[in-house]
């Protein structure tokens, strides 16, 4: 079976690789709205020609930013006479682009709203902020083919009776260029897609650590108290958190998932003299062997509510809790059991 050969033309690969340089350098530039809308009035001028001299006049007003002034370098060393109309649709693109990246920060932020129903170290949470960056990236997607599908059919009664102007210039543009070869969704989406990332990252929740973090600064033990540490009689084995309860130190590792690093506790029960040893994990892993394993060196587990729900021998053995026991009462219960080796010299 012959497959036919995919061909884009040089002319319409230029023409989108220009409308990208763009949109990614005006990200870049940082230019404020009074700054893009001065520059959409001068290259709106009817004329045949690039007025250098305005656009010259024009970086004066720029500030004294270096980052801004190469930015706007670029674009105008990258910017002929051909390409105005496909700058302009880049400039008005830019304005509104960060009404789409509020509208898809919306998804996330009710998304991760939604994390605030469940405990800190659930499954549910896991699962929950795991999804969250990318209902942002989903949203964000379909709406920008939301939006361009809008625009090329006319239909610019999207935002606000004051936005109206912008939107029929936008419609009209990307009707006339898409009859040039511009994918105007396809890359937009491409610039759109690096904006929601770096989003993303400020909004970023907590890690595995942190949540732990924030459960037992929670529960009342003060933030400044506990820190990182390896224990003093054997080096490669570290505590993520290391406190001090009751006269009694405890350590505290933590990690989603064991698979093999469930056999340190076999070393570390014979070198370390932390009193109460603490494993707080999810469970996804945590068979009755590896629980048997670790209990018998004298480590408290604790796990996800599910996992410890749903598997009968965690909730029979002794020194497994789930992780909504994992209160100041069941650590001052834990400091004065004597199961431990002897007293920390951390």
């Amino acid at each position: 079976m012959n497959i036919n050969k995919i061909n884009i033309s040089k002319e319409k690969l230029d023409l989108n690789i220009s409308f990208y340089f763009f949109l990614k350098h005006l990200v870049k530039s940082k230019m404020t709205e009074n700054h893009i809308f001065k520059l959409i009035q001068i290259l709106s001028r009817k004329v045949d020609y690039l007025d250098i001299n305005s656009l010259e006049s024009f970086r004066k007003e720029l500030g004294k930013s270096e980052d801004r002034l190469r930015e706007y370098d670029n674009l105008i060393t990258a910017l002929d006479v051909d390409l105005v109309d496909v700058f302009l649709f880049a400039l008005r693109l830019y304005q509104i682009k960060g009404l789409l990246l509020a509208e898809a920060k919306i998804g996330y932020i009710a998304k991760s709203n939604e994390l605030s129903k469940y405990n800190l170290l659930s499954l549910k949470y896991d699962k929950n902020s795991l999804f969250a960056p990318y209902s942002m990236r989903v949203n964000g997607a379909l709406l920008s083919l939301i939006f361009f599908e809008r625009l090329e059919n006319k239909q610019t009664n999207l935002l606000s009776i004051a936005s109206e102007n912008l939107l029929n210039e936008l419609s009209q543009d990307a009707c006339l260029l898409k009859l040039k070869g511009i994918e105007a969704n396809q890359i937009f989406m491409l610039m759109f897609s690096e904006s929601i990332n770096q989003a993303i990252t400020s909004y970023s929740g907590y890690n595995y650590e942190d949540r732990i973090l924030k459960v037992l600064v929670g529960i009342g033990i003060p933030e400044n108290d506990i820190k990182k540490i390896h224990d003093d009689n054997d080096k490669s084995t570290e505590y993520d958190f290391f406190f001090i309860l009751n006269g009694k130190t405890f350590g505290i590792s933590a990690k989603k998932t064991l698979r093999e690093r469930y056999k340190q506790f076999i070393k570390t029960s014979l070198t370390s003299n932390i009193d109460v040893s603490i494993e707080i994990t999810l469970g996804l892993d945590l068979n009755e062997e590896k629980a048997k394993i670790i209990r018998s060196h004298n480590t408290i587990i604790f796990v996800s509510d599910e996992i410890y729900q749903s598997r009968l021998f965690l909730q029979e053995m002794e020194g497994i809790y789930s992780a909504s026991e994992l209160t100041i009462d069941t650590l001052k219960k834990l400091s004065s059991i004597n199961s431990t080796v002897g007293q920390s010299n951390l």
